[in-house]
């Protein structure tokens, strides 16, 4: 049934949350935020009704007005203005609080559309990102005195503070200022805009206040906002930090800076812990300790963004487009070798993937060997344009893998303080399922844990994570023994990191060589560490081949992370991607694209089969040049690449066949909507699997973003 939808004044804006626009963003009559499918409208009225507007004519929203869908991290923007204002905060040479005042701001402003661009960091060319973001039209603006001057009316007022009794009354400030639509601000800072020709009134004096420790300036936040504040969303920031202050503006959230070392600080945190949602909420910034700070995120069933020092969420966020996955390499069939993969940290922190991994990524020795970077899976949400940036310039050696120990920074077992953060299953499975959801939008297979996982954490990520590869432990080499490799239901490898955290290529090749020194040439070997990016990065690692051929010559390779697990499950008769053999051969019906494209582990657009006809027809064929156990098939619809549900293949076939002429139904799919696939099926020989489309979707044109077939020897 198509409806009437009734909207203020004025349209607060188009915003197309699709690849194919189908979706707008828009304010209604009666306030409320929401998503609309343009498809589902049969006219749109106006009322007479008249909202508080900025010069553009957009409705100046609360923070509690955001349209925030409950399966993403953060609310949904409108697309950034055609021009943004921006200032150079290190070049005015502005304090901490003058910072503070003007992220503030730009979350207020950004709220109802992002307008204001601001640098604060120094490490990446200043065009990096809002090049990369299409952001052409930049203006500067000469003071942050005139920028606050020319949004005064989209402000209610200030809060007033100072840090003299305590640091912590800055995080108080902006919450309050998110909260209430003020600016927080000293007095010296109140007279500059007062000279400026900014006089707004007070609305909250913390002036007069007189708490003088940490816990009683939190508890007065606790006692006096925290109701108000927005829970899903908790900044943990140390005062005097402006960088994310935009996004907690904008969203409402409190700012803390609470120590979990400390018994009544870390009561306090956990009092706002227990309102958060595990499985949707988060906190994002760091904690006075890294330890301490995420383990207590993680008994709550919370994930932490590290983000200390990430720059202008609330405009790179509010820039849609899909993922655009690299297609993966393929691997050449299971031999008698070493093989050995390494991972780079810190990928978890998505500072670090903003601003020194945009100048690591440029050298020379990357892509000379295989290498695995760790990053955020979060970026999916704020920033899908940073993770197309790395993606594009990407090598065939270049592989992409989540951090610990998934979507967001968790820590079940702290190895360094032996003691487990949290135990159960179902403590465990909302954060394990949170993170599917982002893997498989950012197309990460593989996630490297910190530390480590006890046999419960193991399954949550089994049955929630069907899109991994595999993962990896840390072994801190601080136990009795190593840590042992396991395998979850038959098809999820777990490998230790030997060594977890290397300072240095001497380091890795040390560590690896206490197991090459042991190979006999009879079975395959694998051998998995991580380094430390800054002591090894690119242009050090590339010294790993040398180094490790000598100590086996002809018997080691360096593989990506995802062909790594692959050939793991293979040498130990556990189901694999079988679409990532090297001498698979793919046909097809006639197609506007390469048959090849249907199955190279990627379902983005660019990678996408089509069918060249338009009768809703078509076929796919994999011919895996041997027979497997074939237990399990995932077919990727044009969902998954950003595209409209309508889209998705409707009714589909997947059959199976030992010689390509006696055919075994092992699916059948009528009506689909789902963007993907998934299915587990009797184990059946084959050589051959086969996909027939009999109804294509709504404008019967076939699109197959993406085929994966899993079996065994």
């Amino acid at each position: 049934m198509r409806k009437i939808l009734t909207l203020a004044f004025a349209l607060l804006g188009a915003a197309g949350l699709s690849a194919q626009g189908t979706t707008m963003l828009v304010h209604t009559a009666n306030g409320n935020i929401t998503q609309t499918d343009v498809a589902e409208l049969d006219k749109i009225t106006f009322t007479d009704t008249l909202y508080n507007l900025n010069s553009s004519g957009d409705r100046i929203l609360e923070y509690d007005e955001l349209c925030w869908p409950e399966d993403r991290l953060l609310p949904l923007f409108l697309p950034p203005a055609t021009v943004l204002r921006s200032l150079d905060m290190p070049a005015q040479n502005l304090s901490s609080e003058e910072r503070i005042m003007m992220c503030v701001l730009q979350g207020l402003v950004n709220r109802t559309r992002p307008r204001i661009l601001l640098y604060n960091h120094n490490e990446e060319p200043r065009t990096t990102w809002p090049n990369a973001h299409a952001l052409r039209r930049i203006t500067p603006i000469a003071s942050p005195y005139l920028m606050v001057k020319y949004y005064m009316k989209e402000l209610k007022g200030l809060v007033l503070y100072s840090t003299e009794k305590n640091e912590h009354y800055a995080n108080v400030a902006a919450t309050v200022g998110g909260l209430e639509r003020a600016l927080p601000v000293t007095e010296e800072i109140r007279a500059k805009l007062i000279k400026n020709g900014v006089d707004l009134p007070v609305l909250a004096d913390l002036t007069t206040l007189t708490q003088t420790s940490t816990l009683s300036v939190y508890n007065y936040l606790y006692n006096n906002y925290w109701s108000r504040c927005n829970h899903r969303l908790l900044v943990s920031l140390r005062p005097g930090i402006p960088y994310v202050h935009d996004i907690a503006a904008a969203a409402g959230s409190a700012v803390v800076w609470l120590d979990p070392r400390n018994a009544s600080e870390k009561a306090l945190l956990d009092k706002m812990l227990k309102d958060m949602t595990p499985g949707r909420d988060f906190v994002l910034g760091w904690y006075p300790e890294e330890r301490s700070g995420v383990g207590e995120a993680t008994r709550y069933g919370l994930s932490t963004v590290p983000a200390d020092f990430f720059e202008n969420t609330t405009v790179y966020s509010a820039v849609s487009c899909p993922v655009d996955i690299p297609a993966v390499p393929k691997r050449p069939r299971l031999q008698n070798k070493v093989y050995a993969t390494v991972y780079i940290s810190d990928g978890d922190n998505i500072q670090y993937c903003q601003h020194a991994m945009a100048k690591i990524f440029e050298q020379g020795g990357r892509g000379k060997m295989p290498m695995n970077w760790t990053i955020s899976p979060s970026l999916v949400d704020f920033s899908p344009s940073m993770l197309n940036y790395y993606y594009k310039k990407a090598t065939a050696n270049d592989c992409f893998v989540s951090g610990p120990s998934g979507m967001g920074y968790a820590m079940p077992y702290d190895a360094h303080n032996k003691k487990w953060n949290t135990t159960m299953y179902k403590d465990f499975a909302p954060y394990a399922s949170l993170s599917q959801r982002y893997l498989e939008q950012a197309g990460l297979r593989v996630i490297t844990i910190w530390d480590e996982v006890n046999a419960a954490q193991r399954r949550a990520y089994a049955e929630e994570c069907p899109y991994l590869y595999g993962l990896t432990i840390q072994d801190w080499e601080r136990q009795t023994g190593r840590l042992a490799a396991t395998v979850q239901d038959n098809r999820l490898p777990f490998v230790p990191n030997y060594p977890c955290y290397a300072n240095g290529v001497d380091v890795i090749t040390d560590f690896f060589n206490r197991d090459i020194s042991k190979f006999k040439g009879k079975e395959p070997m694998f051998v998995s560490g991580q380094c430390t990016v800054w002591e090894a990065g690119p242009d050090k690692l590339v010294d790993l081949v040398g180094r490790l051929d000598a100590l086996s010559p002809g018997n080691v390779e360096i593989v990506r992370a995802d062909h790594f697990f692959n050939l793991y499950c293979d040498a130990n008769h556990l189901p694999f991607d079988l679409t990532m053999l090297q001498d698979m051969q793919v046909t097809s019906s006639p197609s506007d694209t390469k048959a090849e494209v249907a199955a190279d582990g990627s379902p983005s657009q660019a990678n996408m089969w089509v069918s060249s006809t338009s009768d809703g027809k078509g076929w796919i064929q994999l011919d895996f040049g041997e027979t497997f156990q074939i237990s399990r098939y995932v077919v990727r619809h044009a969902q998954a690449a950003g595209l409209g549900r309508e889209l998705n293949t409707r009714d589909f076939v997947v059959e199976a066949s030992a010689d390509g002429i006696a055919w075994e139904v092992v699916g059948m799919h009528a009506d689909n909507t789902q963007p993907v696939n998934d299915v587990a099926v009797t184990p059946v020989e084959a050589r051959y699997v086969r996909l027939t489309v009999s109804n294509a979707g709504e404008d019967g044109v076939v699109r197959i973003g993406d085929v994966e077939v899993y079996g065994s020897h």
